[in-house]
């Protein structure tokens, strides 16, 4: 668990605009660092995951677990296995980026 402190408690306080922001920073980072530096891209992926998960496992959000499970699905098929569903890092970038700028409006 990297996520020691959110995994604990403090990932459940926030909004799910603010928990998918954060996964998206996650999946920036791995997006970066994908052809640069493989292991800090497998290492941000898999914080993105661990987070993913969290949400998950939060009851607040079971009425958006199809869609979270269908998402984390998306994202091992195109960090680890062959993109079957023909995902891009400009789609991550578009998807994540409306939970970020969501999330910073009801601040």
């Amino acid at each position: 668990m990297k996520h020691k402190q959110l995994a604990a408690g403090r990932w459940f306080e926030l909004t799910f605009l603010e928990q998918m922001a954060n996964i998206g920073s996650e999946v920036e980072r791995a997006l970066f660092w994908e052809n640069k530096n493989k292991e800090y891209g497998v290492n941000a992926i898999d914080r993105a995951l661990e987070l993913l998960d969290l949400t998950i496992g939060d009851t607040r959000n079971r009425t958006r677990l199809k869609e979270i499970t269908r998402l984390r699905e998306a994202l091992v098929d195109y960090f680890y296995f062959d993109n079957q569903y023909s995902s891009s890092a400009n789609l991550w970038r578009n998807y994540f980026y409306a939970f970020g700028y969501a999330a910073r409006l009801n601040r």
